[in-house]
């Protein structure tokens, strides 16, 4: 038997808030997150690239001292984003082992690894912290998580790039189908603005290049789009069993209907431009759920601001929708965030989820001319979403041909 499966908590840190409720706010008010990074190293090493969407908090005014120096910034995101979620959803009383966390990132550690290799070279390996590496490894963000609230149904971490949170959320919905857990805390987080991350991907020339103007640097489908915008922050959300939230008396967001993920097996860095594999996701999740393509009314897309990305999607979005496409509001709301990489989906999916809530679109920025060959309806600004049963997706594909959606109903 099918179980319905709600959301009952939020909490994130990102680049337009400190909370999960700010940073929705900062998203309806059009703002962006991206500024120009003060750091000395960006002259000292002549990056081709001088801004990103960095957390508009700072995780040491959060968390405790010895929580910052413990936790790689990737984690010290992911404990803050995990601790509000909880508080929001009311902080269930819920047996240990019948509590998961599904958690996410695309890189992990990376400050960590790289700052490590520089004390090796520079002082020494006796100088090397002892907690390198339970601080740089992927899964740290989520057994952070997990020994905080005492996580003891397992602590599973996704790595697929881009795609990751979306894909720890699916995860979730299934381990609490198959009865694995009550409660789930799935998400990701990422804190990869570093010099290192900003070269490659430069170097690769993904990255937008409007270093005098960096609030409106990340454009999806507009024609002057060029590159997406370096991105950093967490989210989290309470998932639980329908029966589970309702004898806890607990408020209900909206409805996970469940996901998909796929493959393009197509390149390592580019999607299939004719977007047969993420369009067999998006179809999978919604029928899979037992909706129709008609009945969907919002996508939030993944949309990074690309020149070759943004229309794959669009591709992949036609061809499951067909014509009701031209009625459904699509919002890209990396425009304001930046892309969080492996955090990108569970912001997006938060985002997804206050949509419904409050039955209202959020806008997408920075688009002055939309791209002909991208002819969607994207929303410019906030847009009631109307009454009555409404269903919504959240699309994330990734590096290596990971492709992984997401579908709510509203509750």
């Amino acid at each position: 038997m099918t179980k319905k499966i709600v959301i009952t908590g939020i909490g994130a840190t990102s680049p337009i808030g400190g909370t999960a409720r700010d940073s929705w706010k900062a998203l309806l008010a059009g703002e962006s997150g991206a500024r120009t990074l003060e750091h000395d190293w960006v002259a000292e090493l002549a990056l081709p690239v001088t801004f990103a969407a960095t957390a508009k908090q700072s995780a040491a005014d959060v968390l405790e001292r010895h929580e910052v120096k413990r936790l790689d910034p990737s984690s010290q995101f992911a404990l803050i984003a995990g601790r509000e979620a909880w508080a929001d959803a009311g902080s269930p009383e819920v047996a240990p082992e019948r509590l998961a966390v599904d958690w996410s990132t695309g890189i992990g550690g990376v400050w960590t690894l790289l700052d490590a290799w520089d004390t090796l070279r520079e002082r020494g390996p006796r100088r090397v912290l002892p907690m390198t590496v339970p601080m740089l490894m992927p899964n740290g963000p989520g057994a952070a998580i997990g020994m905080d609230l005492h996580a003891r149904a397992g602590i599973r971490t996704v790595v697929s790039a881009c795609a990751s949170s979306t894909e720890a959320l699916v995860n979730a919905y299934d381990h609490l189908q198959a009865g694995l857990a009550d409660v789930v805390i799935a998400g990701g987080s990422e804190a990869a603005i570093h010099p290192l991350p900003i070269a490659a991907f430069a170097s690769m020339q993904a990255l937008s290049r409007r270093n005098d103007e960096p609030a409106i640097a990340s454009r999806p489908y507009d024609l002057g789009r060029d590159g997406f915008v370096l991105g950093e922050g967490a989210a989290a959300l309470v998932v639980e069993t329908e029966e589970h939230a309702k004898a806890r008396g607990a408020r209900i967001y909206a409805e996970l209907l469940g996901g998909a993920v796929t493959s393009d097996a197509y390149h390592i860095t580019a999607p299939d431009p004719e977007g047969s594999a993420a369009a067999r996701a998006m179809k999978t999740a919604i029928e899979g759920a037992g909706a129709s393509l008609t009945d969907v009314a919002h996508v939030n897309a993944h949309a990074t601001s690309t020149p070759v990305g943004d229309i794959a999607e669009y591709n992949a979005l036609r061809r499951v929708f067909g014509d009701h496409l031209d009625r459904i509001a699509v919002t890209a709301t990396k425009a304001s965030t930046g892309h969080l990489l492996g955090g990108a989906g569970a912001i997006e999916a938060l985002f997804t989820v206050m949509a419904l809530h409050e039955r209202t679109a959020p806008p997408t920025i920075n688009l002055t001319e939309q791209d002909p060959e991208i002819p969607l309806d994207v929303v410019t600004s906030p847009r009631a979403l109307g009454d009555g049963d409404l269903i919504a997706i959240s699309n994330s594909f990734g590096f290596g041909g990971h492709n992984a959606v997401a579908a709510f109903r509203s509750a």
